[in-house]
């Protein structure tokens, strides 16, 4: 199966996505790790990557794609694979349609993971991490410590990143709203989009997303 997975920050993507990938037996192809190993490895577009990194500017969506159409050709990826956070856009949907298309390959599927706005801010703007290792996470209504301001592992101090502010995670949905969410009508007229709710545990939220692929 070839997926793309979208929903809002604080969704879960990650984590479906690698339970997804391993039930389904197909990589997880995620734009971070497209970055790192890019970058790492000193390729050609890692470095045109770097560099746009290192000035502060955004990547270009050329150099994303690219990086995107590199690994879909790798050989673990020749049954399929699963996209989490690209494409980002309706530009970088049409271009991997194009891609898609001039290598005799479509989706099966855009799974679309539904989140309430407020329970995003509240999962994010929850969290606490140890500042003597950032491993130690905790959240103060789903995984509160023991004692509060505390990590139970090792006694470090607990904080709040900047970037889980509710302040931050709101700018962090316009950005989504504006930018991503369009891509779901893009994939939603051509009958891929698969709508599931990501309330609930962990394993619920794959066992529902299984059996609304399986579909």
């Amino acid at each position: 199966m070839r997926i793309v997975l979208v929903g809002p920050p604080g969704a879960g993507k990650g984590t479906q996505a690698a339970f997804l990938a391993k039930n389904l037996d197909i990589p997880h192809i995620s734009t971070g790790d497209l970055f790192r190993a890019n970058i790492s490895q000193g390729t050609e577009l890692g470095l045109k990557a770097k560099a746009f990194m290192d000035a502060g500017d955004l990547v270009p969506d050329e150099v994303t794609i690219g990086m995107a159409k590199d690994r879909m050709e790798q050989s673990d990826a020749a049954n399929g694979f699963l996209l989490d956070g690209f494409p980002r856009n309706v530009a970088q949907a049409e271009a991997l349609d194009v891609v898609l298309k001039a290598e005799d390959m479509q989706l099966d599927a855009v799974l679309d993971l539904e989140v309430p706005e407020d329970e995003v801010v509240k999962r994010i703007a929850g969290r606490r991490i140890c500042r003597n290792d950032s491993a130690h996470v905790f959240h103060v209504e789903y995984n509160a410590p023991k004692t509060e301001g505390v990590c139970d592992a090792c006694g470090g101090e607990l904080y709040q990143r900047a970037d889980d502010s509710e302040e931050t995670v709101r700018k962090r949905l316009e950005v989504y709203h504006t930018q991503t969410e369009p891509i779901i009508d893009y994939y939603r007229a051509q009958n891929l989009v698969v709508t599931i709710s990501a309330l609930g545990k962990v394993d619920e939220v794959t066992a529902k997303a299984m059996a609304a692929l399986k579909k």
